[in-house]
Formats: C-alpha cells, sequence, structure tokens
C-alpha cells in the first residue's frame, strides 16, 4: 500500500535526530529502473524553500532516480547555509547510490527559518540508503510525517501495471498546492513528457481543489517517477484517469487527517457557467471562517454560504440561489427553503451544495471546519 508496490522502486525511513521526538525524519525512495522518467509540480508561492529552488531546476532532465526527504525542518529562508545542505543532500545520495547528483530529487518539510543539522541530515541519507528495501515504502511514509496523526498511502492497479503513493500533509492546504510532500511511482512505460501531462491533469483536479485553511506553504512538492520495470506502455489516457483517482484518494486523506477538523466539507458547485466560475465559487465558501465555524457548530447557516458566493465574480443572479446541506434544500431562491432542522450534521462528512443557474459546469472543492483544536495546535505548534 505505498510508493514500493510498484516493480522497480525501494525506499527507508529512519531516525536522524532531526525531530526532538527521536521519530523517523528522513526518507530516500529509489527508483532502480529500467527507466527514470519523471515530472514534479511544486508550490506556486513565490516564496520557495531550498528544496524547492533545487528540485525544480534538477526535474528539468525529466529524470529523476532518488528522492530524500526529510521532515522536522523545511530549510526555507535559511540562506546560502541552508541552499548548501539540499546541494550537498543530493551529492550524497549521489555518490552513495551511483547516480547524477540532477537526478536526485530533495524535499524537506517542518518550521521555516531554522536550519536543520547538515551533519545529522547527511548521517541520515547513509542510514536510509543502507536500509533500502522493496518492503520500505510504509518506513518512508512514516519518516515524512509532520503534524500528521498518521502516514498517507495508496495503490491501484493497471493493465499490468502498478501506480503507488505515500504523502504528508495536514495543515496549510490550501491549492496551488498544499503544505503537501506527496510521492507517486509508477511501474509503467512513460516517457518524461507523459509523465508531465498526467501528472499535471491529476494534481489540478486533485490536490488543487483541496483547500482546508486557505494558507499555501513553502515547500510543496509532488513526484512521479516511472520506473518501466512491469515492460507495460499503458494506454496513456486510461492512465491518467487512474492517476487522477489515486490522487483524490491521497487528497482526501489529507483532508480527513486536517489539524483539529471534526468535519471532512465536499462542497459542490453546480449550474455554473464555467468550471472557473465553479471553482471559484466553491473556493470562497472554503474560505470563509463564518461558514467553517459554522459547521464545527453543527448550525446549517446558509447566510454565510451566499454571502460567501457574493464575493467572486462568478456569473449568478444573487435573487437566484438554491443551497442544500447534507441533502436537505435550506436555500430556494436565496430565500428560505426546507426547515433548517432536517439538517444533521452529526457525522463528520458533510456536502454542501450550491446551484448558481448559470450553466451546465460543475466542480467540488474539499475543506473542513475550523474548531478550536485548529487554533490550539497552531498556536502551541511554533510555524
Amino acid at each position: 500500500m505505498s510508493v514500493t508496490a510498484p516493480l522497480g522502486f525501494r525506499a527507508a525511513g529512519v531516525p536522524a535526530g532531526l525531530k526532538t521526538s527521536g521519530d523517523p525524519d528522513v526518507a530516500v525512495v529509489v527508483n532502480d529502473g529500467p527507466q527514470a522518467s519523471a515530472a514534479a509540480v511544486f508550490t506556486s508561492n513565490r516564496c520557495k524553500a531550498n528544496p524547492v529552488l533545487w528540485s525544480e531546476q534538477a526535474i528539468k532532465s525529466g529524470t529523476a532516480r532518488v528522492l530524500v526527504v526529510n521532515s522536522g525542518g523545511a530549510n526555507c529562508y535559511t540562506g546560502p547555509e541552508g541552499f548548501a545542505t539540499t546541494h550537498r543532500t543530493a551529492e550524497l545520495a549521489a555518490d552513495l547510490l551511483g547516480v547524477a547528483p540532477i537526478e536526485v530529487q530533495v524535499a524537506s518539510t517542518g518550521l521555516i527559518g531554522m536550519l536543520n543539522d547538515r551533519e545529522a541530515l547527511l548521517s541520515g541519507v547513509r542510514a536510509a540508503v543502507a536500509a533500502l528495501d522493496g518492503d520500505g515504502g510504509p518506513a518512508a511514509a512514516r519518516a515524512i510525517m509532520t503534524t500528521d496523526t498518521r502516514p498517507k498511502e495508496a495503490v491501484v492497479d493497471g493493465a499490468g501495471y502498478t501506480i503507488g503513493a505515500m504523502a504528508k500533509g495536514a495543515g496549510m492546504l490550501a491549492p496551488s498546492l498544499a503544505t503537501m510532500i506527496v510521492v507517486l511511482t509508477t511501474d509503467a512505460v512513460l516517457t518524461p513528457e507523459q509523465c508531465d501531462t498526467v501528472l499535471r491533469h491529476a494534481t489540478s483536479r486533485s490536490f488543487d481543489r483541496l483547500d482546508s485553511d486557505g494558507c499555501q506553504s513553502t515547500n510543496d512538492t509532488v513526484l512521479l517517477m516511472a520506473s518501466g520495470a512491469s515492460g507495460v506502455e499503458p494506454c496513456v489516457d486510461e492512465l491518467s484517469k487512474q492517476l487522477e483517482a489515486l490522487c483524490r484518494e491521497v487528497a482526501l486523506q489529507l483532508l480527513s487527517d486536517a489539524e483539529g477538523a471534526d468535519h471532512d466539507i465536499a462542497i459542490d458547485v453546480c449550474g455554473a457557467a464555467s468550471e472557473d466560475d465553479a471553482l471559484e465559487v466553491g473556493r470562497a465558501v472554503s474560505r470563509s471562517a463564518l461558514f467553517k465555524t459554522a459547521i464545527y457548530g453543527r448550525d446549517p447557516n446558509w447566510g454565510r454560504i451566499l454571502a460567501s458566493v457574493g464575493t467572486t465574480q462568478a456569473a449568478f443572479d444573487p435573487a437566484d440561489l438554491d443551497v442544500a446541506i447534507n441533502g436537505v434544500w435550506v436555500c430556494r431562491e436565496s430565500g428560505p427553503g426546507e426547515p433548517r432542522e432536517r439538517v444533521d450534521l452529526t457525522s463528520r462528512a458533510v456536502t454542501v451544495t450550491i446551484d448558481l443557474k448559470a450553466g451546465d459546469a460543475a466542480a467540488t472543492i474539499w475543506t473542513n471546519d475550523l474548531t478550536q483544536a485548529y487554533v490550539h495546535e497552531n498556536s502551541a505548534y511554533s510555524s
């Protein structure tokens, strides 16, 4: 159930002392080939961490044979010393595994503005390389966790090939991308161009539609590596659909572990003039603190939803909007609909449906409620 499920991959996760807890904090994933096609997408935040700056340049080759991830420190805004640590990490992994440094992707997650202990990190890289194993995916998934309460892993089987995934992320989850490190592996035969195409399609319809708290990180990385070890050249359209479904499954795992959340909320916007309109409306509602606290309080306050819809540039008639919460149409034609007392918000899953009545387009944004536990965690956790 992880990144080592496809043929041609080994992984490991070890403790290196970067986390004060002593938990595993360095992961290495290796693509043993025969191919090394790869693609990646990174945060669109203009303030980028050193590993992102390195990896953005390295992935331009269209190949990646190794990924090194550390938790316990983001290595962001740590100056030339921080970038030197990233560079040295890539060089060491390359030397140990007999590849070129440009074939090494590096990712970090944790606190911004604090230097990682370079020697501890490099020691962790050595230990992880020594521990590489075809069953090492679950250990790697644990080593990349920060405020996560559990690892995120998934696998899907195609027609003679497999796609695996591991991810971390629990807070600062917002489009383009979120505080996430996601590693996707497949043993299908793919070119770098095909990797890039299917990855960008999948992320645009999964991770970019996850909006937990509207906060965008500096370290986000989603990497796809293809080993070609199955020998199967897939129908790319079919693989693309499978990858999208896998990424959506992982995105929802991230959502379900969102810091302090009591409810997982799907905001379904239908009747939109365009998909962009539907996404804009969904994101506006997902970022409303008033809406999110209402769901936390189990209050089906549809007025807060309409107020958020009204902040967008989407096409709609403000006097003719319908809203349902968990299947109860509490708002009809921008006025009271069915009695709000019929809405049951005791379960974790919540669905909000907004009908703009302006066209045939639709889209879903996933978010969660805003709780006292979220405020406590992010006030007590220095970030």
